[in-house]
């Protein structure tokens, strides 16, 4: 007896084959270019808000009245001493120098510790003078030169990359005087 072969029936449609590793190569997608690409828009936003900032802050020509960074008072030597009141400052920026006008009222033994921590010392202060220039007092609204009111000044010139100091003491309040200083560092 022969056998016949049973008739050859046509494959079913089956879905096609998909790998495992599909899904692999999902989440390899995933990890290496969605994620750094989400970081770097957020980043990209982060840092167009802080130009904005910055800017915003360079178009101001008045001192602002708070404490300057204790980045801003290490770079331009500025110790300002605590206890201090009334701070306030302004900061120029330019290609050859920069400069940071700084003003607070202390106490007398606040204003020693300043002249010391800056390198010079109240002996070196001049009665009568007013080592800020006209200019630079006028940058920022500062009337050094009014009547009524004593002042005494030192220039402080150090040898770079440290900066010159233009250190203007109102004395008229006694116990506790106002210090006004331009710390220029030069490029």
């Amino acid at each position: 007896m022969r056998t016949t072969a049973p008739p050859a029936v046509p494959p079913a449609d089956r879905p096609p084959h998909r790998p495992k590793h599909r899904v692999l190569a999902l989440c390899v997608v995933v990890l290496l270019i969605a994620i750094p690409a989400g970081y770097l828009v957020q980043s990209a936003f982060v840092s167009r808000d802080s130009g904005e900032n910055k800017q915003r802050e360079a178009a101001l020509s008045n001192l602002h009245y708070e404490w300057p960074s204790k980045v801003q008072r290490r770079v331009y030597e500025v110790p300002i001493p605590k206890g201090s009141s009334y701070v306030a400052y302004w900061e120029s920026n330019a290609w050859e120098k920069s400069s940071l006008h700084v003003q607070f009222r202390t106490s007398q033994k606040n204003l020693a510790r300043f002249l010391r921590d800056v390198g010079t010392d109240r002996e070196a202060l001049r009665e009568g003078e007013v080592a800020i220039s006209r200019e630079q007092a006028e940058r920022v609204g500062w009337d050094l030169r009014a009547d009524g009111r004593t002042y005494a000044g030192v220039v402080h010139e150090q040898p770079e990359p440290a900066p010159d100091l233009r250190i203007a003491v109102d004395t008229t309040p006694d116990k506790r005087p106002r210090v006004y200083v331009v710390s220029t560092v030069g490029f």
